[in-house]
């Protein structure tokens, strides 16, 4: 489980460098641009779902021209550098809220942005129903994420220090896609990449990771300062012979449409003119 507070502190302070070291964010932001550029949408008004700085703020105003698009982030903080990415004269909006409970109305949204928001939810079936909520039927559900085989390198590197809890869990593509289709979305469309980023030290690499909030927010992570010895056998297990980091990321990119939120099995709908008066 994550800690939601955690979280949003951890972006707050990032927020000032998350634009030059969230390298790994704007590399999908433009894959998930990229993959959404077949599809036809209509969409006058979107909702660019954990939007941190605003980096797709501009391509998604320049492709969907008159649209009212809308900034949403748990970190305040975040949204003010995203106010300032926004072109003048356009219709455009901030506001924070959590993911899982956004202030927005039923069926109102075409097009649900969603990039490298997920590995930061602690319950995606959440998430996933509240996208169905405001999504119009033929609205679009589009996300980048990260999957099961990221940072594996790190994983291991703690396993041989202690076995407490120090890399997000990742979902894995199916889970993902069977947590969609619960939601009542429809028709989800899902693909997998491969990213291998490498680092001359250690320590830079971590600095990236603190600069881009990418630290942990697990629930059950040590409390209070780790100590340098274990930072030190934790680095040592981590680094090549020439004191570099090779990471591999597994980037899940994926689409789908709206279909209204799925009812319970004991939740019915009734048209209320086909219900007859009752005679006196």
């Amino acid at each position: 489980m994550l800690d939601q507070n955690a979280v949003r502190r951890r972006f707050d302070r990032a927020a000032a460098h998350f634009a030059e070291s969230g390298f790994v964010h704007g590399a999908t932001r433009d894959g998930l641009l990229d993959r959404l550029a077949p599809l036809t949408i209509s969409a006058s008004t979107i909702v660019d779902l954990g939007a941190a700085v605003g980096g797709a703020t501009r391509p998604l105003l320049k492709r969907f021209r008159g649209a009212h698009l809308v900034s949403v982030d748990l970190s305040h903080a975040m949204l003010r550098h995203a106010r300032g990415e926004r072109p003048w004269f356009t219709r455009a909006s901030c506001v924070q809220a959590d993911a899982t409970r956004l202030p927005l109305a039923d069926g109102s949204i075409d097009l649900v942005f969603c990039n490298q928001l997920l590995p930061w939810i602690a319950s995606p079936d959440r998430l996933f129903a509240e996208v169905a909520r405001i999504l119009r039927p033929e609205g679009v559900f589009a996300f980048a994420t990260l999957g099961p085989d990221s940072l594996l390198e790190i994983r291991r590197a703690w396993a041989e220090v202690d076995a407490e809890p120090h890399v997000l869990p990742f979902a894995d593509m199916h889970d993902i896609g069977d947590g969609l289709v619960r939601a009542g979305l429809r028709d989800p469309v899902l693909d997998v990449d491969r990213l291998n980023v490498s680092y001359r030290s250690a320590e830079r690499l971590f600095a990236d990771l603190s600069n881009a909030g990418a630290r942990n927010a697990l629930s059950g992570r040590r409390r209070g300062l780790t100590g340098r010895h274990r930072f030190r056998r934790m680095q040592e297990a981590l680094v090549d012979e020439h004191g570099g980091v090779s990471l591999a990321l597994e980037l899940i990119y994926g689409h789908c449409f709206g279909g209204g939120p799925r009812r319970g099995s004991g939740d019915f709908r009734i048209d209320a003119a086909g219900i007859p008066l009752r005679q006196r």
